[in-house]
């Protein structure tokens, strides 16, 4: 039997299931200040059916709030497993491969494909390690890559509309991952640090070597570099605090954004692997594991802010998403356990700093603190990939 699927409200963590059962909720909230849908950019992997055939698949989904229904609005085979996405400012979209990943597409807003990179078509011999971001102006794409001859990583900047090609740094490390701009539109590198093997099978753990990387994009620069005490944790997703906001919707403080990062632990010692951090954080100068990471399973994949100035975490060995909360820096608070509880991405609110999507297997759950969660579910049977992005 499978297991069900439900939220629990933080706050309310003796309460029993919240779907399909119940809600409750720290305060009913206002519903007013929710928006009535939601357009978001996923990948998944969908078996046969009459209409379609089995495969990999990237497009828009729309989430009705207000009929409770997901409506597949476009639909894209790809070739492999995808795994990063990037919405761009003209609303179309770029999807990158899972790695070792060989290929990137361009698509328009209406999710269908208007470029495609191979990359074997070009003479470096890299694969892709799932990540893209853009510059701050649009005009030029990051990818996270590694050189199958060397293992070194690579950041390569490609023009936005073709992506072609135009430069290309080290991220002194291997096994580069997520991408981010910080404020001042430098970047932001995790790089791995885990050795692979042919089949992209790991080796040699005892010498794994994650950073955290600032560098400079337009000249490969770096800038500055930090590891954490643990070799053994691997940094891998990342996203930037957002402030609080007052009642009013103004930001409740002007304090500098954090790093928040979700961690994949790599022990042979299978009790302390689950028992490890799943959660660090950066303040621009130190890079800290402020809470234990029971109940995680040692593994994070995917992390987004919260509205508490935080970030929410999707520990998808264990089926739960967790919120750090930087007043309570020691406690990760149990905000949802969800079946395959994996990709997240923020919430925008009138009045309210962000609230959260949750995907997992079964629909796709809104979470805010304040607000009565909701929980849709997929209108086909469909695995979502690990990432997903709000369109609009």
């Amino acid at each position: 039997m499978q297991k069900r699927d439900f939220l629990r409200a933080s706050g309310a963590l003796a309460a029993s299931s919240l779907w399909p059962f119940a809600v409750l909720a720290q305060s009913a909230g206002d519903a007013s200040a929710t928006a009535s849908s939601s357009t978001v950019l996923a990948a998944w992997h969908q078996d046969s059916s009459a209409t379609q055939p089995a495969g990999e698949f990237v497009g828009l989904f729309a989430l009705d709030w207000q009929a409770a229904q997901v409506r597949i609005r476009s639909t894209l085979a790809v070739p492999t497993r995808t795994h990063g996405l990037l919405v761009q400012s003209d609303g179309g979209f770029v999807a990158v491969a899972v790695r070792p990943g060989n290929w990137i597409v361009r698509c328009d807003a209406q999710g269908q494909a208007v470029q495609w990179l191979r990359m074997d078509s070009e003479s470096e011999g890299r694969t892709l390690d799932g990540h893209v971001c853009a510059s701050a102006d649009g005009q030029w794409l990051y990818t996270a890559e590694t050189s199958a001859r060397s293992g070194q990583g690579w950041v390569s900047v490609r023009d936005s509309q073709t992506l072609r090609k135009v430069a290309q740094w080290r991220t002194y490390g291997v096994e580069p991952h997520q991408l981010l701009l910080d404020a001042s539109g430098k970047l932001m590198v995790a790089n791995g640090g885990i050795l692979r093997a042919e089949g992209d099978k790991k080796r040699d753990l005892h010498l794994m070597d994650s950073s955290l990387v600032r560098m400079d994009p337009s000249t490969g620069e770096r800038l500055g570099q930090w590891r954490l005490k643990d070799q053994r944790l691997g940094i891998r997703h990342m996203a930037w605090s957002q402030p609080g906001r007052t009642k009013g919707g103004e930001p409740a403080t002007a304090q500098a954004a954090a790093l928040g990062i979700a961690l994949q632990n790599e022990h042979d010692d299978v009790i302390r692997r689950r028992a490890s951090p799943v959660f660090a954080v950066w303040d621009g100068d130190t890079i800290q594991t402020p809470a234990l990471g029971e109940g995680g399973g040692g593994y994070s994949g995917d992390i987004v802010a919260s509205p508490d100035g935080g970030f929410v975490l999707s520990c998808l060995r264990t089926n739960t998403a967790f919120q750090w909360n930087p007043k309570a820096p020691e406690a990760l608070t149990v905000i949802a356990q969800l079946q395959d509880a994996g990709a997240l991405t923020n919430w925008p609110l009138a009045q309210h700093a962000d609230g959260v999507f949750l995907g997992s297997a079964r629909g796709v759950a809104r979470w805010h603190p304040s607000l009565a969660p909701v929980f849709l579910k997929w209108p086909v049977g469909l695995a979502l990939d690990n990432h997903w992005a709000l369109v609009g």
